[in-house]
């Protein structure tokens, strides 16, 4: 159901922690630490997004239900928050929108999955929802259950290969429950797949901020705002918060299959297949290419393919696995394409092939599990989207279950 917010509240009991929200910058150098981590400050500038941001302080109370404990991350369309249910007494996230049609997109699809997805147990789906009220326009919020951390590498260092093999089999079978019911995802990338994480309800805002970091803040600078808003370094979940269940979310770009009208966008350039760079349509064969970079991240610990070479991550594809077809010339959507993409008489560079590439990350594994591991990347990545196995054949691929099988997934 619909409820629109009214003003933020701040609670007014002191007693316990109720009245510690973190700590504000206090030099220079913090606020440069900060900086980095938070999303841009002029997104709450009015004068200069069509989509402004909507500006909130640690503390507050949304629709009279939703308290602000701490800062989760941001995107380009929205803020997340961690937030204590007052209702429920559990924590959530709350997405909140920037202005605009983002988040009624967004909910459609949530609300198109829960009626044609057989199984959403990998899905992460909100729970309710409400708008608040801005500066002349509503911001649409989502609340959902409160998750563990992204997939980033640095946090691989520290798991099995046990628990990232796992990932990725849950992961695939989560986007195999969404191609069965017709509908594409079209922005796989690690910020959309997380872990699950211990439910910290029972615990008062001291511990949980000893657990996650306190917040460190400071006021949104040099915008002339409607009401107080702050900067808010993200939490850090530790190891020990993060559960073995892995789930893919933000449904923002995803579409079914034959919609006449589809929301526009592009995963991030380094999981995006090279044929939706070139003009093709969204298709499951595009989610699979994006599962794929993130199989390979999960198992080398890396991506597969470099993004500092001149003309970006297709040079990083080129060198791996080939030329373009020739057929795609001229079709580049993105500035910077080079000619000699599609030069047919270019091999894979041997030295960073994707067998060197497994090679290299992975020293450890023995020879028979290099060559199952390639054979698994080989039949997603090529060029041909027909060709890419599907999520189903991926899943009863012998190769793929072979890798599953030694790891007891």
């Amino acid at each position: 159901m619909d409820v629109t917010a009214s003003a933020p509240q701040y609670p007014k009991d002191k007693d316990d922690d109720s009245a510690d929200f973190g700590d504000f910058v206090s030099n220079e150098d913090e606020e440069l630490d900060l900086e980095e981590v938070v999303e841009p400050w002029h997104k709450y500038d009015m004068k200069e997004n069509s989509h402004v941001f909507y500006p909130i302080c640690v503390g507050e109370v949304l629709n009279e239900r939703y308290l602000v404990e701490h800062k989760i991350g941001s995107g380009g369309f929205s803020t997340v928050w961690m937030a204590h249910d007052l209702h429920d007494q559990r924590d959530v996230a709350l997405k909140v929108m920037s202005s605009g049609e983002w988040g009624e997109t967004e909910i459609r699809m949530h609300d198109k999955i829960v009626q044609k997805v057989q199984d959403t147990s990998h899905l992460v789906m909100y729970l309710a929802t409400f708008l608040l009220p801005g500066n002349n326009c509503y911001h649409r919020v989502l609340v959902f259950p409160l998750m563990g951390p992204c997939l980033y590498p640095v946090i691989l260092r520290n798991m099995s290969m046990a628990t990232r093999m796992s990932a990725a089999r849950q992961l695939l079978e989560a986007l195999e429950n969404l191609h069965q019911a017709g509908i594409v995802h079209r922005d796989l990338n690690e910020r959309n797949c997380m872990w699950g994480m211990v439910p910290l309800h029972n615990l008062n805002r001291s511990a949980k901020y000893e657990a996650l970091g306190r917040p460190l803040k400071r006021i949104i600078p040099y915008v002339e705002l409607w009401k107080q808003g702050e900067l808010v370094r993200p939490i850090k979940v530790p190891d020990n918060l993060r559960t073995e269940e892995f789930y893919l979310g933000d449904f923002g770009l995803a579409m079914q299959l034959g919609d006449p009208e589809t929301p526009r966008g592009y995963p991030p350039m380094q999981f995006c297949s090279p044929d939706r760079l070139h003009r093709k349509g969204p298709s499951f064969a595009c989610d699979m290419w994006s599962y794929m970079v993130i199989f390979a991240e999960l198992y080398l610990g890396y991506t597969p393919f470099p993004t500092w070479l001149k003309g970006g991550i297709i040079s990083g594809i080129v060198r791996s696995l080939g030329p373009l077809p020739e057929s795609w010339r001229g079709h580049y959507t993105h500035p910077g394409g080079l000619e000699s993409w599609y030069d047919q008489c270019k091999k894979p560079d041997p030295n960073h092939d994707l067998a060197s590439t497994i090679a290299y990350y992975r020293p450890d594994a023995d020879q028979i599990e290099r060559e199952l591991v390639h054979a698994v990347m080989n039949r997603v990545f090529t060029y041909c989207p027909e060709k890419r196995l599907t999520a189903t054949q991926l899943l009863q691929d012998p190769s793929f279950r072979a890798i599953m099988g030694k790891y007891g997934c």
